[in-house]
């Protein structure tokens, strides 16, 4: 039986963080939109309902729970997303406090996605007519910025013995790849790329640098810039696309252009695989007017746990024949993006059936 390897995504949203509180209610987090979130349409899967209920991911205690089942369900490694601009860092305590502190921790690696996108400061989105990232949101770089993130998260998680690596690199990934490369100009950000090396070089340390979702001008170029790899974050629906996807429609859509980005970019490339979509909870509710746009639209029937273990078994048939990576490996979106509606951790409704699905993944010859 061939090894595949599991990482899912992790969002840090679920906790009160001190920079949110200027912009939400003190003591605010993600889990009030999914609590105040109803049914918009016959059928509608909403609201979503944790089996686990609302608990505070920065509780090492609460933490200590999601630890346990990523070990029995075989999720190998958590990827946290980052944020970090010039300097300021928010939605830490997740990583910082929830997993570092957990008694189970050990056995289950973790990595991290620099999310270099700050979040929203309004939610749930009411305008629908406003920019889709707004300017304050957009995180700038530069050389002397990147070198200080990347010297940063080496001291504090690079050093760390249950840091994932890749081929004995540290994994780290770039949430907006094209934003990265345009804002710096490539030539620059291999520039930064190469001297974040010679950085992590003298700390005995090497980095595995992944691009997510790079767009087509740029996957010629990943390469020389210093990507070593390429995947996706959430991979479907069509955002461009109806209100209403169909899951496996989506599903056969997407995974037949894996086979895409490694003749584009000479890299490795690492199926993402999403369990649903559904981010109604972020918008508010225009009643019959749906904006065809994020956060409204679109929205994925036919996701289910059955339809998502077909999925993965598409991805884990791309892993074994195109990986080359040491362990053939599959991206997962995500464990907890409860308010975009894809998530592994127990629901009311299916109970533990997103992980069962993960967990058949392992156990198929």
């Amino acid at each position: 039986m061939s090894k595949i390897k599991v990482g899912a995504y992790y969002y840090p949203g679920w906790h009160p963080c001190r920079v949110r509180d200027a912009a939400f209610p003190r003591g605010w987090s993600e889990w009030e939109l999914l609590k105040s979130c109803q049914p918009r349409f016959e059928g509608h899967d909403q609201p979503k309902v944790p089996l686990w209920g609302c608990e505070n991911e920065a509780d090492p205690e609460v933490f200590d729970k999601k630890l346990q089942a990523a070990q029995s369900y075989g999720v190998d490694f958590f990827i946290f997303a980052s944020y970090w601009s010039r300097g300021k860092r928010l939605l830490e305590g997740a990583l910082k406090h929830g997993f570092m502190q957990s008694r189970s921790r050990g056995k289950t690696e973790f990595a991290l996605m620099w999310a270099n996108r700050m979040p929203r400061k309004v939610m749930p989105v009411k305008d629908a007519a406003a920019r889709l990232i707004a300017p304050t949101r957009l995180v700038y770089t530069d050389n002397e910025d990147f070198i200080a993130y990347i010297s940063h998260i080496a001291d504090n998680y690079f050093i760390q013995p249950d840091y994932y690596r890749v081929n004995g690199a540290c994994y780290l990934s770039i949430f907006d790849t094209a934003f990265f490369i345009r804002q710096m100009g490539s030539e620059a950000a291999e520039a930064a790329i190469r001297q974040a090396r010679e950085l992590l070089a003298q700390k005995s340390l090497k980095l595995h640098l992944a691009a997510i979702d790079p767009i087509p001008e740029h996957q010629p170029i990943l390469r020389q810039i210093g990507f070593n790899s390429v995947t996706h974050y959430v991979f479907l629906p069509d955002w461009s696309g109806p209100f209403h996807q169909d899951f496996n429609e989506c599903a056969r859509q997407k995974s037949a252009r894996w086979h895409d980005y490694q003749p584009a970019t000479g890299l490795p490339y690492v199926p993402s695989v999403t369990p649903n979509w559904d981010a109604s909870p972020r918008a508010v509710d225009y009643g019959r007017e749906k904006p065809g746009r994020y956060p409204w639209s679109p929205v994925l029937t036919g996701a289910c746990p059955e339809n998502f273990a077909g999925f993965l078994r598409e991805a884990r048939k791309f892993a074994l024949e195109h990986s080359k990576f040491a362990e053939p490996t599959i991206m997962i979106s995500s464990w907890n993006e409860w308010t975009e509606g894809h998530y592994l951790e127990p629901d009311s409704r299916h109970g533990f059936a997103w992980l069962e699905a993960v967990k058949s993944v392992h156990n198929d010859g």
